[in-house]
């Protein structure tokens, strides 16, 4: 019961638009109609880049499956992947899956030290299979944020094949697409007075702007102490990626900037770990770690109104002393 009523429950909105957040489909289909010459046509599973990025990512994580030894055991992936999808990017595959188990195992450890009702929010391409086959805790809300076309075809995929998430757990979709994904979140129950914590693993962002916005999104709605986690591109530093210091530094300035104190992960050392072996100096993106040291919007007005109501009741006593 308390997770329904966390569900419906509302809270203050903090003031910061996200409508510049994402890249949305609308914009997706403007890049496709100008790259097809003024071609007029509704995207198709065939053409829509969200949707094929999407099937890539559940291929690999069907392709790590299938191993002998693998890192983890995605059950659901297989109901994405298209016959005719190449599977040959071993380097690639590695790195994906072992970013993945590592937020996997990241998020549950943290989840699972979390009382009373956990607040999970998943930045997503719209695949993600981690309501269904992670075994979350009860009264355990997951937020997913993802376009909302890949989101609800998945849906429909996973319903064919009987998929559900944990007993006394619930799954809300946030489109992509929301014009202010801060007020959706809060409108579908989030509550920046709550534990949460927050990862990012195949979510579209298309600039360094677009990533600030979301680190000022979380600093806004999660409370101190709570972690973001995840991959970002590595092409978003302004750095040669190749020069860890300089990207380290970079990161330093990036996240602390938004109140967030950031450990680069190694995904060697991560493979190292898994007894896996990765080739060093060639991904893609960062894994990262960060806790959040400011207080959420929700924490500041709390405290804003506690401490107003305090002023308030001295005001009183004093003039009854008078």
């Amino acid at each position: 019961m308390e997770l329904l009523r966390f569900a419906t429950a509302t809270a203050s909105l903090p003031s910061t638009s996200m409508a510049a957040l994402f890249l949305s489909n609308t914009q997706w289909k403007k890049k496709q109609r100008n790259a097809a010459c003024s071609i007029r046509a509704q995207l198709s599973d065939e053409n829509d880049p969200l949707l094929q990025s999407a099937i890539n990512s559940a291929s690999l994580r069907f392709q790590e499956t299938r191993r002998p030894d693998p890192l983890f055991v995605d059950p659901y992936a297989g109901c994405f992947v298209l016959p005719h999808t190449r599977m040959d990017l071993e380097n690639k595959s590695k790195q994906y899956c072992i970013a993945t188990k590592f937020i996997d195992d990241k998020l549950l450890r943290t989840v699972n030290h979390m009382d009373g009702l956990k607040q999970v929010v998943l930045l997503t391409d719209g695949m993600d299979t981690r309501p269904y086959r992670l075994n979350w805790p009860s009264s355990t809300i997951i937020f997913d944020i993802s376009p909302t076309r890949v989101f609800e075809k998945a849906a429909e995929k996973l319903n064919g094949i009987g998929a559900k998430i944990p007993r006394r757990c619930l799954l809300l979709h946030v489109p992509l697409e929301s014009p202010n994904i801060q007020e959706t979140l809060v409108t579908k129950g989030f509550n920046g007075n709550r534990p949460s914590i927050w990862a990012i693993q195949g979510l579209p962002v298309m600039t360094l702007a677009s990533f600030e916005e979301i680190l000022l999104t979380v600093s806004g709605m999660a409370m101190k102490g709570c972690l973001f986690l995840g991959e970002l591109p590595a092409w978003l530093a302004e750095t040669e990626f190749g020069n860890k210091s300089s990207t380290k530094g970079w990161m330093d300035n990036l996240f602390m900037s938004n109140g967030f104190k950031v450990e680069m992960i190694s995904y060697d050392e991560v493979a190292k770990r898994l007894g896996k072996v990765v080739k060093p100096g060639d991904s893609e993106n960062i894994l990262f770690v960060a806790e959040q040291l400011r207080c959420s919007d929700d924490q500041m007005e709390t405290w804003r109104r506690e401490l107003q109501r305090v002023e308030e009741d001295g005001d009183e006593e004093g003039f009854e002393e008078l």
